[in-house]
């Protein structure tokens, strides 16, 4: 199972942090060289992998290891261009550029595996390989490397793969990307016939319904204040740029801060319903298929949630990662009508939803996304679901997900 470590880098020195610049942009030169030769031979014509002669000219500066894994990853990005290109469903770009030396290069690298070490302890510390003509300029010995600082800790542990090093313009911080091999995988020790729906929304993020009987409520409420907050700044830091000016530094901070907030309550919350259900012995999550189902809903802000906070396809990448964790499957089915039909008598023609409340003539009323993920596991499993319990509702506070004591989930809230 590949997971991603990241962290930063911290130069505690103009000399360290020169060279670290140095081979970003020797790196984003060969790799702007290495794809102006092969775009040129692309629409002449003529085979892209004929192109050679880079190695001498990087060796020296960014190691042969260094320039070896970044020839081979431009490699990997034209062989996934010429798949797509093969296939109708698809209209792709040749791979592009890292930027310009008019404009500024985008500072990145690759590092190979055996070509850096971190040492993790109370003086973390990254340490790469440089080339001679460096070592020779800064006074590095035959096999010293470029040392630096780094800031975090690993979240995975195992075998350490490649390495990429970016320059984050916006934040002003050196980021790196350290994939890891984990081999160990938590699984659960359930006897296999335990299982749970999700209703995924962004009024309700998650309505959750277990074959157990359990019922979860994770509200969407605070984390969109925050996201409609954030934007209201953006909007406001727009209004006031010079004529002919479309962003600033500031805007693309408070975009990024409006994603990563968001991003960020998603993902603790479905790290904590997936920790949940393992120990509840789920073993497969269900949930609904959105597919061509994304319409127009009844408000202004509704839509907003919808098209602009809320990011499906991005929860449910995040969620099959987190699943893939603790060895629970994932599958996606239809939530047709889920949502409109009545839990007592069937019907879903003459029921009625307003919000988060559905209601039925024949006297039903509940929330509409409860109802909607137990009409899903019902579906799933063709079983019964009967609640034993009250469902549980969760209030986001900037850290955590955490219950609320001594609330009932009704239909208005």
């Amino acid at each position: 199972m590949n997971r991603t470590n990241t962290f930063d880098l911290v130069p505690q020195s103009e000399t360290t942090e020169e060279i670290l610049v140095r081979v970003l942009d020797a790196s984003a030169s060969l790799w702007n060289q290495l794809t102006y030769d092969r775009r040129q031979r692309f629409f002449d014509g003529e085979s892209v992998w004929e192109c050679d002669g880079y190695y001498d000219e990087y060796v020296d500066v960014l190691s042969g290891a260094t320039t070896q894994q970044i020839a081979r990853v431009n490699d990997t990005a034209w062989r996934s261009f010429f798949e797509l290109l093969d296939d109708p469903a698809y209209d792709p770009s040749p791979p592009g550029y890292w930027g310009n030396r008019d404009e500024g290069r985008n500072l990145h690298t690759y590092i190979r595996d055996d070509s850096y070490t971190i040492r993790w302890n109370e003086r973390s510390r990254l340490e790469i390989r440089i080339g001679m003509d460096l070592k020779d300029e800064y006074g590095f010995g035959m096999y010293e490397r470029l040392r630096l600082p780094v800031r975090g800790n690993p979240k995975w542990r195992g075998d350490s793969g490649r390495l990429e090093i970016r320059y984050d313009s916006v934040e002003e911080t050196y980021r790196v990307h350290q994939s890891t091999t984990v081999e160990e995988i938590e699984t659960s020790e359930s006897n296999g016939s335990e299982a749970a729906a999700l209703d995924l929304g962004a009024n309700v993020l998650v309505a959750c319904t277990t074959t157990s009987g359990e019922q979860y409520l994770y509200n969407g409420q605070t984390p969109f204040e925050q996201f409609r907050e954030t934007t209201n700044r953006i909007a406001d830091a727009q209004a006031k740029l010079p004529d002919e000016q479309h962003t600033s530094q500031r805007i693309k901070r408070l975009y990024r801060t409006r994603s990563r907030r968001r991003d960020h309550a998603v993902n603790a919350l479905l790290r904590d319903l997936v920790e949940r259900l393992d120990a509840a012995s789920m073993t497969t999550i269900y949930h609904g298929d959105l597919t061509g189902v994304l319409g127009e809903y009844w408000s202004v802000e509704a839509n907003f949630k919808a098209r602009s906070f809320w990011a499906h396809q991005q929860c449910i990448d995040r969620l099959e990662s987190v699943c893939e964790e603790f060895g629970i499957d994932v599958e996606a089915i239809s939530e047709a009508w889920t949502s409109q039909t009545c839990p007592e008598c069937g019907e879903r023609e003459r029921t009625h939803r307003h919000r988060e409340t559905l209601t039925c003539p024949c006297g039903f009323e509940g929330h509409a996304d409860l109802v909607a993920s137990k009409a899903l596991l019902e579906q799933a499993t063709n079983t019964t679901v009967r609640p034993t319990a009250r469902p549980v509702r969760f209030q986001w506070d900037d850290h955590q997900w955490h219950p609320v004591e001594g609330t009932i989930v009704t239909p208005n809230e």
